[in-house]
């Protein structure tokens, strides 16, 4: 007989561990299925720095017990800024020992719609139900690769997020294509790599000012308070105030979302400049490989050559790209654009089908590209399904089905 779950989790990154640790803490019945903070143990580089601050980092649990603080405290580790990748999947880790204990690390291969429960098999053939289902699969399957680059072998082209160690190209020509954070922090650790590198991007790289957390006046946070996005009042209301942004129309989001671009910390600037080129305002107009080798013109008419073109061109909503939704289901989404449509609960169309973390930034806004955003999201939804479920959190851990399931008892609601 299948094991019966309120919730599973699909995902256990930042957005779905918090989420779970919500649902646990509400008294449901869950289960999570994926790789524990896979895309920042496996698909960011050794050496990344984050550009968030550690109180911008927080993971969520109900108790508010297991934030980057108490990590620090309890681990001796330190709260610098910026802060190290490995420090921050330290942190997630002991986050996920202790918020969410029973992280099954299966891949979901398959979640289908049955007789108003959701049917989900497992890669390794298992098969539970639940009457609902989180998606915070995170932004890999998202991976955005322009369309004049689709169909080159990898060995020339791929994307970011692709490549944990730039070791591989020490001797090459490396060209980058983006100007975000990643783009710039890419470069940077591709020539410490020893790599020869290039950076084409089709805006001028936006530098941000040097971070003066702790150290601004009272009239400057006056003017500009501190925001886990960074410091400024539309970036605080949409860290204190995460619901406001679902109220705007939606033409409205859309311009906005478009236009709030990722800019370089200041702190890459002497990693790059004078060291790597930087071909900003230009795009790859033409590009043919020859002899394993890449040839592109540029829009101003450049010629370059490289051995590899690194796409640090970001990440797409795009659900047809979730395959383990089956086609059935996936055709009961409501969409606009493959981004599907959500309720001001992270509901989808399809009751108990809920997304989380960047496919809801469309309806709810840039916090939600970062870690800052996903204790809103996971308060939301455990609400959600539990007043779908009707129940009461109780204590107690317990076993169903073979799959361990854990309950607790928050000291107070949030």
């Amino acid at each position: 007989m299948r094991p019966i779950f309120d919730a599973v989790v699909v995902g256990a990154g930042p957005y779905g561990l918090s989420t779970a640790a919500h649902l646990l803490g509400r008294g449901l019945r869950v289960a999570v299925f994926g790789r524990t903070l896979e895309m920042w143990r496996e698909h960011m580089p050794k050496g990344m720095l984050l550009r968030s601050h550690w109180w911008a980092t927080n993971l969520s649990d109900p108790r508010r017990d297991y934030g980057f603080e108490q990590f620090a405290k309890d681990t001796k580790h330190d709260r610098r800024y910026p802060l190290p990748l490995q420090t921050f999947v330290d942190y997630g880790l002991w986050f996920q020992q202790r918020a969410v204990p029973e992280v099954d690390e299966t891949y979901v291969s398959s979640i289908e719609g049955q007789d108003g429960r959701f049917l989900i098999t497992l890669e390794d053939g298992r098969e539970v139900e639940s009457h609902a289902v989180v998606m915070a699969i995170g932004v890999y399957y998202y991976a955005h690769r322009p369309e004049q680059f689709t169909g080159l072998p990898p060995e020339v082209v791929s994307h970011s997020s692709e490549h944990r160690d730039f070791g591989r190209f020490k001797g090459r020509d490396v060209v980058v294509i983006g100007g975000g954070q990643s783009a710039i922090e890419y470069a940077a650790l591709l020539h410490e790599a020893g790599a020869a590198v290039q950076v084409v991007a089709r805006r001028p790289i936006q530098w941000l000012a040097p971070d003066r957390w702790g150290a601004r006046s009272i009239l400057e946070r006056i003017l500009a308070p501190d925001a886990s996005i960074a410091p400024g009042w539309t970036n605080w209301v949409w860290d204190k105030r995460p619901w406001l942004f679902y109220r705007f129309p939606l033409r409205w989001k859309d311009s906005y979302n478009a236009i709030y671009h990722s800019g370089a910390t200041h702190w890459l600037k002497h990693r790059v400049v004078g060291k790597v080129t930087l071909r900003e305002g230009r795009t790859v107009a033409k590009l043919k490989v020859a002899q394993g080798k890449l040839d592109a013109t540029m829009s101003d008419g450049a010629k370059v050559r490289a051995d590899h073109i690194l796409l640090a061109t970001g990440y797409k909503v795009d659900i047809t790209k979730l395959t383990m939704i089956d086609p059935s289901l996936r055709a009961e989404i409501g969409t606009d654009g493959a981004i599907p449509s959500l309720s001001h609960w992270f509901e989808s169309s399809v009751p108990g089908l809920y997304f989380v973390g960047l496919t809801s930034l469309r309806a709810f806004g840039p916090l939600y590209r970062f870690v800052a955003g996903c204790g809103a999201a996971a308060r939301r939804v455990a609400d959600a399904v539990a007043r779908a479920r009707g129940r009461r959190s109780r204590a107690g851990p317990r076993r169903d089905g073979g799959v361990t399931v854990r309950s607790e008892t928050p000291a107070g609601q949030v």
